[in-house]
């Protein structure tokens, strides 16, 4: 049924069939018309960024944490450049939103006006799809096509220019309806026939799991595969959700982003699994590869790119990882004898000696002789932390040197519980925390924080205090940038820190909290921690925790 609609009532209306409750967004003159159309409606909620890389950041993190669509707007060329680098880590996750930009008048651009830029040449390369709306009559077409685009296996942001005079033309338009294509594809039965025999025909397999486990919420599956398989699990390289149950006896923790460890930690085995991920992308270089030579790939992902991408998969399913394991482990169980039976028992007996849990234990009984250190040291930071937050916690994480230590002891109890920073481009987890805070009300958020990172997006502790959220922000200051000091050492053999420090005058991250509405404490007493943590997260509201940590230099 059509309707005589302008285009700003349209836009939002179209958003809000495709599920969009919440627009993230920082507006300009350029998007006054949409403003204008949100105060008629009840059903769709604008969430104020005050910078344009927080508005993508919260959208991101929304879409992690639902695994729903999202919506976010900036206001034209500038504020698209400002959310580039938040662009460009919800490209690297995967995140399905609709990113859109207020544009000068159609025509006006010649002109060179102030603000104009080629937006749709800016966001090309960071998204599945990107348009500008050159009559009113094709906002719907374009609108719907960008919602199925973006949600699409491998889902990802796209993005839309709105001209102002398309946003306050009016014609008769038909709406239209949602499309999403089905995503659980599984291979045909003789390839999975042909699956099961390969991994039984391995006496060693070790499996790699990646975000579309903890995106399709494919644990049981997986857990079901490594005790049929008695194999090992490892999470990939890059921690960016929570893969797998991190108490069941096969988990044994984070590859690490080092191509000699990884190296040694496969070579043991004779089948890598890799399942639903990138599973050995790494940061820097290194002359040796992360694979062993010979070691055979089986890989299943929705990621086509990724399959083959950097070491040949001998078995390469382009699937839905929930519907292969699903329709998998029949075959494994109809075609495994009893004495492979009991070598998977045997192995995951052997298994449970090293594996995550066993190490956390010693870890923290390590961590604990640091328990009087000051300034505190992270890691023993990490377990009080670990040990102090509610069962119901969602912990978003961009703690750069002190990730490792965190990893090693904060379990994964759902596979919401754990949304990490993915790209290595710093700046999400303040945002991203009030994104997630959104998509999982009721649960307390907890962003672990460094101080640099921090520093990036600060401005989103505005957002969390105006829209009251439970989020606990901790902030691990060591008054540097650690992480290149480490590298400088390491990589580099010299000591040169310039530009590294972040004294002179020292952050005061309390002040700064509370000058945008946000209660704040600062820990410099280790057996304070406990108390703090848990009277933060209790409170129900946002909450900053500064604790000083030491930096390892001084």
């Amino acid at each position: 049924m059509s309707a005589r609609l302008t285009g700003r009532d349209a836009f939002l209306a179209l958003l809000a069939d495709e599920g969009i409750e919440h627009l993230f967004g920082n507006p300009g003159t350029t998007e006054l018309a949409i403003m204008e159309a949100l105060g008629k409606r009840a059903d769709m909620r604008f969430v104020l960024g005050l910078q344009e890389s927080i508005v993508v950041a919260m959208a991101d993190g929304y879409a992690r944490a639902s695994g729903r669509l999202a919506a976010c707007n900036v206001h034209v060329a500038p504020g698209l450049g400002n959310a580039m680098g938040s662009l460009y880590n919800a490209k690297f996750c995967g995140s399905p939103i609709i990113l859109t930009a207020g544009q000068q008048e159609l025509g006006h651009g010649l002109m060179e006006p102030m603000l104009y830029g080629p937006l749709v040449e800016m966001a090309r390369p960071l998204v599945k799809w990107a348009v500008e709306v050159t009559r009113v009559q094709d906002l719907p077409r374009i609108l719907r096509r960008a919602a199925k685009i973006a949600t699409t296996p491998p889902t990802g942001p796209v993005f839309i220019s709105l001209p102002g005079d398309i946003l306050d033309g009016e014609a008769e338009l038909d709406l239209g309806r949602s499309t999403r294509v089905e995503p659980a594809v599984r291979p045909a039965d003789e390839i999975v026939d042909r699956l099961a025999r390969r991994l039984l025909a391995a006496s060693k397999p070790v499996i790699v799991v990646g975000g579309e486990v903890s995106r399709h919420e494919a644990w049981p599956e997986c857990a079901a595969l490594a005790e049929l398989l008695g194999a090992p699990v490892y999470q990939q390289t890059i921690a960016d959700a929570a893969h797998f149950p991190s108490a069941h006896r096969a988990f044994m923790g984070t590859l690490p982003r080092q191509q000699p460890k990884v190296r040694e930690i496969l070579a043991a085995h004779d089948l890598m699994v890799s399942i639903g991920g990138d599973s050995l992308r790494m940061s820097v270089y290194n002359p040796l590869d992360a694979l062993p030579p010979g070691l055979p790939i089986v890989q299943v992902s929705e990621a086509d790119w990724d399959i083959g991408k950097n070491f040949p998969a001998e078995l390469a399913l382009n699937a839905n990882v929930k519907a292969t394991l699903e329709a998998l482990l029949p075959r494994l169980r109809a075609l495994a004898d009893p004495a492979r039976a009991t070598a998977a028992r045997q192995n995951l007996d052997h298994l449970q000696k090293d594996n995550w849990s066993a190490r956390r234990e010693r870890i923290y009984a390590e961590a604990g002789r640091a328990s009087g250190a000051q300034p505190i040291d992270p890691r023993y930071l990490m377990g009080r932390i670990a040990a102090a937050l509610p069962e119901n916690a969602v912990v978003v994480e961009e703690a750069l040197t002190a990730t490792g230590a965190l990893l090693e002891v904060l379990p994964y109890r759902d596979p919401h519980a754990f949304i990490g920073l993915a790209s290595g481009g710093i700046g999400f987890a303040m945002g991203g925390a009030i994104g997630a805070s959104l998509a999982l009300p009721g649960r307390p958020v907890v962003a672990v924080v460094g101080d640099g990172s921090a520093m990036y997006s600060i401005q989103a502790l505005w957002t969390a205090a105006h829209s009251n959220l439970p989020i606990t922000y901790v902030i691990l200051n060591n008054s540097s940038y650690r992480i290149l000091k480490e590298r400088m050492v390491s990589f580099r053999g010299a000591r040169s820190f310039g530009g590294m420090d972040l004294r002179e005058p020292a952050i005061d991250f309390t002040s700064m909290a509370a000058a945008m509405g946000v209660n704040a404490r600062s820990v410099r007493d280790p057996a304070e921690i406990d108390t703090a943590l848990k009277t933060a997260v209790a409170s129900g509201g946002p909450q900053l925790l500064e604790f000083v940590v030491a930096d390892g230099f001084r």
